[in-house]
């Protein structure tokens, strides 16, 4: 499908990728990583011929068709479904031309054509897409122009998907979904028929839908086998063996050399010496793995205050007197809790965490707070209140008017910015160390709450299991908003559904949350069925029984695979609730060590058979949706 050979790419005098070879396979599915900043954009933009490299070449596959997300969101006057319709050019080429031929061997033609791509099916595929990605069956009529950019660029994706190109370029594409929609996202993309190259730092993302990793290093384009946490294996296991490679080849060097030293003059050894000064030549070394700048930061630890720090009695939140958009809210929030807010965009979200942050006035209702109470509030669009004139320094130095010198770099050093960087404007500064910089900022006060909105979208896969690690470390409250599935599973141990007005704890983890989607999703459908079957006109029952009765046989065995896999997790559930009853018992540790390691081995590969059946699952439960 593609093939890139010995690619040369420079931006001044900066060489982005030096003779970079890697062929992507028709129908492989996979996954582009690096650091940020080392090219990855720029190779999307190379493949799609927006710019033109230096040296070595770039070819897809003749007759291929090659599709990537627009930059520019879709704003015209058209509707959400007629604007992912017309993205497949030749459908609509072909509706335009059904309506002015004239020629019956064209008419013929045409039709024929249409009924080969599936045409008549085409409105309710674009509608299962726009749904997928969160908007309604009301919402999917109206104009583009009446949605934000953030929810236009959805649009952008759905009609890319829509399109269903031989070769599919997704760059970053969950940074714009809130988690429901990545989910779906995720789904929707895994049992994508197509070849498919995604830039993404969602772990969960690049575990779930790629086969393949390709990995921007030194330069050069390194393929692996398996989604990111095989990659991350084999890669650890590679430099570990080139390291122990490296230390017998320093002793074989130092060896010969020593022969070399002591024989070159001796008449008798001379031959051999030489021939150990060529063998010396021809010895290579192995490359030492180039260290990527890895980020480490951590939030200081508050000092401790009673309980709770935050209560809400009978609390209304929204934006206008009479249309509160969460209602009658009583919640409690303690210096332990570290909670995960689930919900699509619109629900209220953002809308409960600007009131805790004291962005926003309640409309009813109390909030009662610990008077030292101290709270560090993040979200994505604070990037753009940064002065992109000054340096981190000044933005820190600025808040912290009575501090040295010291002291200011002391904080920036907690959260990666080293001494250059310090002193970079933040104009020049990536997405990624903005965000590092506005979490300098909102944990200069030590807050016994962290309120994170969205806080990963320009994090790369190293800085936000940094993240992870600092949220763990430290001491406070965390509220969470995220698309991530990574990040909510690792850093919270409570999740609340925020949606109908109300927010309410979820009973259950992330995996419970996927499988409650599924469902709402097939009764939407169910729903949707039976009211366009309520309003078409009557039709042959017996015929009708005899399709139902077909899809039944035609589903079958995949229905049998679905609930195979259920009782499957509920087994592995069960032996994992086992395993840490008996990691929690106290006696464990003070018992035989091999003891305490086998039941850490084994936790270890019951949770990984849980995330592959999981995954199975929700693969095999989509296909069953798709064919109901």
């Amino acid at each position: 499908m593609l093939n890139i050979n010995d690619l040369t790419y420079r931006v001044g005098q900066r060489v982005l990728f030096d003779q970079a070879t890697v062929v992507v396979a028709d129908g492989h599915r996979v996954g582009f990583v690096g650091r940020n900043g080392s090219g990855k954009t720029t190779l999307f933009r190379l493949i799609l011929g927006e710019i033109s490299d230096d040296d070595g070449s770039i070819n897809i596959r003749k007759g291929k068709t090659v599709g990537t997300v627009a930059q520019e969101a879709p704003s015209g006057l058209e509707s959400l479904i007629d604007t992912v319709l017309a993205a497949d050019h030749e459908l609509a080429d072909l509706n335009a031309r059904a309506e002015t031929a004239t020629d019956p061997q064209e008419i013929s033609e045409i039709h024929t054509r249409l009924a080969d791509i599936d045409a008549q099916t085409a409105t309710a595929r674009a509608a299962r897409i726009l749904a997928g990605l969160g908007f309604s069956e009301d919402a999917q009529n109206r104009r583009c122009t009446e949605f934000s950019g953030g929810w236009r660029m959805r649009v952008a994706l759905a009609a890319t998907l829509f399109a269903s190109p031989d070769l599919l370029l997704l760059d970053e594409p969950t940074n714009h979904l809130d988690l429901e929609a990545a989910l779906w996202l995720e789904g929707y993309l895994a049992s994508w028929q197509g070849t498919i190259i995604i830039i993404s730092h969602d772990r969960t993302l690049l575990n779930r839908v790629v086969d393949h990793i390709v990995h921007l290093d030194d330069m050069k384009l390194v393929r692996y086998t398996g989604g990111y946490d095989q990659f991350e294996n084999a890669r650890r296991e590679k430099q570990s063996l080139d390291a122990k490679l490296r230390v017998k080849q320093t002793a074989e060097r130092q060896k010969i050399e020593a022969f070399v030293d002591r024989f070159r003059y001796t008449a008798s050894k001379a031959r051999q010496a030489q021939s150990r000064i060529k063998m010396l030549e021809r010895m290579q070394p192995i490359a030492s793995a180039a260290t990527e700048q890895t980020v480490s930061f951590n939030f200081p630890n508050p000092a401790p205050l009673p309980p709770p720090l935050i209560t809400l009695d009978g609390l209304d939140i929204g934006y206008e007197e009479g249309n509160p958009i969460l209602k009658n809210l009583d919640l409690r929030i303690d210096m332990d809790d570290r909670i995960g807010l689930l919900g699509a965009n619109g629900n209220g979200k953002s809308t409960l965490v600007k009131l805790l942050a004291d962005r926003l006035a309640p409309l009813a209702g109390k909030v009662q707070k610990s008077k030292k109470l101290k709270i560090g509030y993040f979200a994505q669009h604070q990037t753009d209140e940064l002065i992109l004139d000054e340096t981190p320094y000044y933005h820190v130095s600025r808040a912290m008017p009575d501090s040295v010198m010291s002291k200011v770099r002391s904080h920036l050093g907690r959260f990666g910015f080293s001494a250059d960087k310090v002193e970079t404007k933040c104009g020049d500064l990536s997405g990624g160390e903005k965000a590092r910089l506005l979490f300098a900022l909102m944990s200069l006060e030590a807050p016994h709450v962290l309120l994170l909105d969205e806080p990963t979208n320009h994090l790369d896969v190293d800085a936000r299991e940094a993240l992870v690690q600092a949220l763990n470390a430290y001491h406070g409250a965390v509220i969470l908003v995220s698309h991530d599935a990574h990040l909510l599973e690792l850093s919270c141990d409570r999740l609340w559904q925020v949606g109908d007005g109300n927010v309410t704890p979820f009973d259950g983890d992330l995996s419970d949350y996927k499988k409650l989607l599924v469902e709402q999703r097939r009764d939407e459908r169910r729903a949707q069925r039976g009211n366009q079957s309520k309003e078409a006109p009557k039709i042959n029952r017996k015929l009708q029984r005899q399709e139902r009765a077909a899809l039944r046989a035609k589903t079958a065995e995949l229905r049998s695979s679905v609930k195979k896999a259920e009782k499957q997790m509920e087994s592995l559930n069960l032996k994992r609730e086992d395993v840490e009853k008996s990691l929690a018992n106290a006696d464990v540790y003070e018992g035989s060590t091999n003891k305490l390691m086998e039941l850490q081995v084994r936790l270890g590969d019951i949770k990984n058979e849980l995330v592959t059946t999981e995954e199975n699952w929700l693969r095999m439960s989509a296909d069953l949706e798709k064919a109901n």
